[in-house]
């Protein structure tokens, strides 16, 4: 049997380089040898390609990096190649058959490299380069959930160069519209990455100077009392959702220590719900991956609403973390479909989504 020729490519010039490498390292311990011919390629945090020959257990120390087999390398937009060119060593072509990108944040999820695997010609996992800025973008996720009635909390969007000329009044209006706490957060980022709390005036100028060093671009948000709750989803024309999990955060909100870094965190899977409630979440997930014309995979959160049972809608990610401890693959392995069948469903969609490599 032929092997699928597979490219794992993590890292990334992004706030959440180091979660991607442990994500990747997780996809890799679930691609079976049997089945693919698996190339990696990392990219560093200055954005740097390299052919990476070494293990997986190294990707999760950061200490890839230092390999001495590293080698520059480049996948190719000449759609008649169809493959990676290999610039050092023994250099030349290696094909592809399919991507599977494992890169949070920009530059990894937000449409920019997806536009590249689009010019390549070479299949690849996930969302492609429409559905990819939008989930990444807080503001226009927003817009496309109104679009189709979905309820969310209330938000404003700050751009740095009207709130620099304002910014008493734009705080002002924040207080007025959303009332105190104030999440705030950067339109583009990921993992929490910059997000805060406000309960005041001061932490609210603080928040909102945290958030601008992230983006030039920010959202902020009434607090939703409730439950935090998360689904996946699954598929090309005909997307289906997992079981609905809940998060027990350690902290006050579910930051990226939280999820990534304190043990005390807790996933309960499947979360136990009202009536109907799991139902709801699953289908307006799907509702909202479609709306974003989402191919391959994304996790969908949620809360329910505590002064009123609603389901509230909070955001998407269109590159949900693969690592051990992740929701994404958890959700899909209590609804039957363990780690490795899952890696591979998700390159059986690339495939199929794409077709074959073609010029």
């Amino acid at each position: 049997m032929m092997k699928t020729r597979i490219c794992v490519v993590f890292g990334g010039a992004s706030s959440e380089h180091e979660v991607s490498c442990v994500s990747a390292a997780s996809v890799l311990s679930h691609l079976s040898p049997d089945k693919y011919e698996i190339t990696k390629i990392g990219i560093t945090r200055d954005g740097r390609w390299l052919l990476y020959p070494g293990s997986a257990d190294a990707m999760k120390t950061g200490e890839w990096e230092k390999d001495p087999g590293n080698l520059p390398c480049s996948i190719l937009p000449d759609r008649t190649v169809k493959g990676v060119m290999v610039l050092g060593g023994d250099p030349g072509i290696r094909e592809l058959d399919c991507i599977f990108p494992v890169l949070h944040g920009k530059n990894g999820e937000d449409g920019t490299i997806q536009g590249l695997f689009d010019l390549s010609g070479i299949p690849y996992v996930g969302c492609g380069v429409l559905a990819s800025a939008v989930g990444m973008d807080k503001s226009f996720t927003k817009l496309v959930a109104r679009s189709i009635g979905v309820t969310q909390a209330e938000y404003l969007v700050f751009r740095h160069y009207e709130f620099a000329k304002d910014p008493e009044g734009f705080l002002a209006e924040a207080e007025a519209k959303l009332g105190y706490p104030i999440f705030v957060k950067p339109a583009n980022a990921g993992s929490s990455v910059g997000i805060s709390k406000a309960k005041n005036r001061g932490d609210l100028e603080a928040a909102v100077a945290l958030a601008f060093r992230h983006d030039r671009k920010i959202v902020l948000e009434e607090t939703i009392v409730g439950r935090e709750l998360e689904t996946a989803v699954l598929g090309n024309e005909e997307p289906v959702a997992a079981v609905v999990g809940e998060v027990l955060p350690a902290e006050e909100f579910y930051s990226y220590d939280a999820k990534y870094n304190n043990a005390a965190s807790t996933l309960v899977i499947p979360a136990e719900l009202p009536a109907g409630v799991s139902d709801k979440i699953r289908a307006t997930a799907v509702r909202i991956f479609q709306a974003l014309d989402g191919r391959g995979l994304s996790r969908v959160d949620f809360f329910l609403r505590e002064k009123d049972g609603e389901v509230v809608f909070n955001e998407i990610n269109t590159l949900p973390g693969f690592t051990d401890i992740s929701m994404y693959s958890k959700l899909f392995d209590a609804a039957g479909v363990p780690y490795g069948e899952l890696v591979d469903r998700l390159v059986a969609l690339a495939l199929k989504e794409h077709g074959p490599a073609k010029a």
